[in-house]
């Protein structure tokens, strides 16, 4: 039997103190990029590397604590510097396929600060709709990116 593919979209928007150069910055630098991106609390990253340019790969291997293996892989299709983001990326768990998605970040002026828009839209290759845990754990992504803002220049 064929395991359906299940496709949800959502749209996350989150305003930083930060102009859009700083934003930019912190989605481009790999230091920057791995400590608010890889390296949450409780995870364990086995490997992690950005080549940051259209066509370039973003890959990150990591485990939960004790948990099974995951990987995500990234390669950027769209670069527009200190405004925006195309990506397309994979991810596993325990070396089965989870999903694929198109994602897009946008840096909008606002006021003195930046908002970040992030539009995803992932075909979850499981057969089970997990948009509701990836739509939290992207909120938990852009808090991690507002807390490298307020800690790291």
């Amino acid at each position: 039997m064929n395991t359906p593919v299940v496709h949800k979209t959502f749209t996350l928007e989150r305003t930083y103190p930060a102009n859009a150069a700083r934003v930019f910055k912190a989605l481009s630098d790999p230091k920057k990029k791995r400590r608010w991106f890889a390296e949450g609390e409780g995870f364990v990253v086995d490997s992690y590397s950005l080549d940051f340019k259209v066509g370039g790969f973003e890959r990150t291997r990591f485990r939960f604590g004790d948990g099974p293996p995951m990987t995500n892989d990234n390669v950027y299709l769209d670069i527009l510097e200190n405004q925006r983001l195309v990506f397309a990326y994979s991810m596993t768990v325990g070396g089965a396929p989870l999903s694929s998605s198109l994602a897009s970040m946008e840096l909008v002026p606002s006021g003195s600060g930046t908002l970040l828009r992030f539009t995803e839209t992932t075909a979850f290759l499981d057969g089970k709709d997990g948009s509701a845990d990836r739509k939290e754990g992207t909120r938990e992504l852009l808090e991690a990116l507002a807390r490298e803002l307020e800690q790291h220049d």
